[in-house]
């Protein structure tokens, strides 16, 4: 067989990991031929691909990024895209694809499976907001980045008295501000599930100087919204998928818990940096138990679907179950943090 394997969307930690194990199982066991697509669906659209082998691959594990580009590409947003795509693969005798990426890559993905399309899609967001997993690779790297930075935050904090807001990525979900907050010891944590009232994070501030604590690390969300009218944040331009780039809420929130409580505050913003560097142990395995039943699914023949994490397996899952809706923060989770607000 001759299998096509594309990362689209945010790079995640574990990509390579990913990409490194399809193609060592798929011509190492199985004898297949490994093609990849360059930057996302850019490359089937545009025709743009290398053949994947095992020298191409050595010593990519532990790298971040994605040596195959990515891209935020739809191809439904582009005049014929499918039938480009579509086109594509049977021209290059593309006997399946794998693409690998978060809710718009693999909702693109359904789309053409549902055309017809050989797919069997693996999960990647490090926002791990993909309802057909418990668990997405790159997601243990960015809280544990987002961790090492609130940790470091606390002693200037405590050093100078100041109230320090880290602004984490997260657009819908707030899984990475709820699992990093409650790892560096947050006092406050904003996530998108739960608009916020600015009165009610300035009380949680006041309260710990009450206590004789002159410092606060609040985690905000990039997607967390004030309740109306509390907050003005700004939206930036829209994406191929109509997603707004957002960032802009740490400053906002800075500034008015600034004005209200008198406490000198400061923002980070961490943004990329979340995306970068080499992937954690538990990102590695897991993506690497993702490429390899990826591969085992196409050679026998099980398309329309995505590799998923349930409890401690990999096991399949229907493509358009898992990309139906997004998953956000279990309440049972957000609960513990709440106890520590304040």
């Amino acid at each position: 067989m001759r299998i096509g394997v594309l990362t689209g969307g945010g790079d995640a930690p574990g990509l390579n990991a990913v990409i490194r194990a399809i193609v060592r199982k798929g011509i190492d066991t199985y004898g297949h031929a490994i093609i990849g697509f360059k930057d996302g669906w850019h490359g089937p659209l545009e025709g743009a691909f290398s053949e994947l082998t095992i020298d191409s691959v050595r010593g990519i594990l532990p790298r971040g990024g994605t040596i195959l580009g990515t891209s935020r590409t739809n191809p439904f947003k582009t005049e014929d895209g499918a039938k480009k795509v579509l086109d594509t693969l049977r021209s290059n005798r593309i006997d399946a694809l794998i693409p690998i990426g978060g809710e718009d890559t693999l909702g693109a993905a359904a789309k053409l499976a549902a055309e017809g399309a050989n797919i069997v899609g693996v999960p990647k967001t490090i926002d791990n907001d993909l309802s057909g997993t418990d668990y997405t690779f790159g997601f243990d790297t960015a809280v544990q980045i987002a961790t090492d930075a609130i940790d470091r935050l606390h002693t200037t904090a405590e050093s100078h008295h100041r109230v320090m807001v880290v602004e984490v990525m997260g657009r819908h979900a707030g899984h990475i501000a709820t699992y990093a907050g409650i790892a560096g010891g947050a006092d406050v944590i904003l996530v998108p599930e739960h608009p916020f009232d600015v009165d009610e994070v300035t009380r949680h501030v006041r309260k710990r100087h009450t206590r004789g604590r002159f410092f606060s690390i609040v985690v905000v969300a990039e997607g967390a919204e004030p309740f109306e009218g509390a907050l003005t944040t700004q939206e930036g331009e829209l994406d191929a998928f109509g997603h707004a780039r957002l960032g802009g809420i740490g400053n906002a929130l800075a500034a008015e818990l600034e004005r209200r409580t008198g406490f000198e505050t400061r923002v980070t913003t961490l943004g990329h940096v979340q995306r970068g560097g080499t992937p954690t142990a538990f990102d590695r395995v897991l993506a690497t138990r993702f490429g390899i039943a990826a591969i085992d699914a196409v050679h026998n023949g099980e398309f329309g679907v995505m590799v998923a994490l349930r409890g401690k397996d990999i096991v399949t899952v229907p493509l358009a179950e898992a990309t139906a809706e997004l998953k956000t923060v279990d309440p049972k989770i957000y609960d513990v943090a709440e106890t520590f607000f304040g």
